[in-house]
């Protein structure tokens, strides 16, 4: 997978290093914002993102940005998610979500449409038309993808899940296959609704998406 601008690898050793650098005031060109402690990720979602039967501290934007802190990574993680929506809701309300002037947008949408078997095509073109206003802002992704109920059958299960690997590579963005991944399949890492994590299913969520984020981190950080 190609990433848009920064390096693919990093040692996170190193990036710790540099942070400590910008809260020292050395030269920086991310100094002023690394020192409001405003590396502003906005979590773009739905109900996963939003922490749907959770205490606001146990949701994934509160996690993540826990995790960063205690790597050092002074950031700020904006909850914009929004239980229930779909990329058609996710693309009305993109404007007024950017008015919180994120650093970088985690686009996690679609789960919902797979869920009412909105048409494929449909998705696709909401996730496209938020990626071409999120690049003409000039504002890094992190585009997290979600997969098709096997019980939609075959055809729609195909045209769906190809939407983000391919909308990754058309827009040269990196790519988290699966904000799922890891959790689905274990009843313990779920509420009761076999749907949405418990505090410990976000955990192992936030856990593999980190290094993602850190590289997204990295790349605005080569940017500024």
């Amino acid at each position: 997978m190609r990433y848009g601008v920064g390096p693919r690898y990093f040692n996170n050793v190193a990036l710790v290093m540099r942070f400590l650098l910008l809260l020292a005031g050395l030269g920086s060109p991310f100094h002023g914002a690394v020192a409001e402690n405003n590396i502003r990720i906005m979590a773009f979602g739905d109900s996963l993102t939003a922490g749907f039967g959770l205490v606001p501290a146990d949701s994934f934007p509160s996690q993540l940005q826990r995790v960063l802190e205690a790597r050092g990574i002074p950031a700020r993680v904006l909850n914009a998610g929004v239980s229930g929506d779909t990329t058609s809701g996710g693309l009305a309300r993109l404007d007024w979500a950017l008015s919180d002037r994120p650093d970088m947008v985690v686009v996690a949408l679609g789960a919902n449409d797979a869920l009412r078997g909105i048409d494929p095509a449909i998705t696709r073109a909401n996730l496209s038309a938020i990626l071409d206003s999120l690049r003409e802002k000039k504002l890094p992704v992190l585009l997290v993808g979600a997969y098709a109920p096997p019980n939609l059958g075959r055809d729609y299960e195909k045209s769906f899940n190809s939407i983000y690997p391919d909308l990754a590579k058309e827009y040269d963005v990196p790519l988290y296959p699966f904000f799922l991944e890891g959790v689905v399949t274990d009843p313990s890492l779920n509420q009761g609704d076999g749907i949405h994590p418990n505090p410990e299913g976000v955990a192992v969520i936030v856990e593999r998406i980190t290094p993602y984020v850190v590289r997204l981190i990295e790349s605005v950080m080569q940017i500024k």
